[in-house]
């Protein structure tokens, strides 16, 4: 075979590679291969998470004096079980991509409400923090969820 012929065989299979439906079809085995490894790393965060927040606890409730009490603040508590809740919520979001190969904006909205009302709950008064800015984006992701819940029950009908 001479070195025209494989140069022309190479860019017909180039051609081939290149059409959109192979293009696409490799698109979405890598986007298969970014959810799963995403899936995994979120695992990975979730038993972090829940671990250092089950070390707190123990240290905090057991082994701090004075015993069964709290000796750091609630909120800072209530924020780490917030923290496992959002990174399940993720997981959630990553396996309904991998099931539906659709983002779920659903999910997503309630994700970051989630994320913002943490915000809110151990919103720290006295910090430099701008609750209106929190109050605007529970607000703006209140309206949004209303809106994609009510458009997606008008397309189940």
């Amino acid at each position: 075979m001479s070195v025209g012929q494989q140069i022309k065989n190479l860019f017909r299979r180039l051609a081939i590679a290149f059409t959109d439906e192979s293009f696409l079809k490799a698109i979405r085995r890598v986007e298969n291969v970014v959810s799963k490894v995403m899936s995994i790393a979120l695992v990975v965060v979730i038993f972090g998470t829940l671990f250092d927040l089950l070390r707190v606890l123990t240290i905090d409730l057991f082994l701090s004096e004075p015993r069964g009490a709290f000796s750091i603040p609630l909120l800072k508590i209530f924020g780490m079980f917030l923290n496992v809740l959002i990174a399940l919520e993720l997981i959630e979001n990553v396996t309904a991509y991998l099931r539906h190969h659709t983002i779920q904006l659903e999910l997503v909205i309630i994700t970051a409400l989630t994320a913002v009302a943490r915000k809110v709950i151990i919103f720290d008064t006295k910090a430099d923090g701008d609750l209106a800015g929190l109050a605007i984006a529970v607000l703006s992701l209140s309206i949004s969820y209303l809106i994609v819940r009510t458009q997606n029950k008008n397309s189940k009908n």
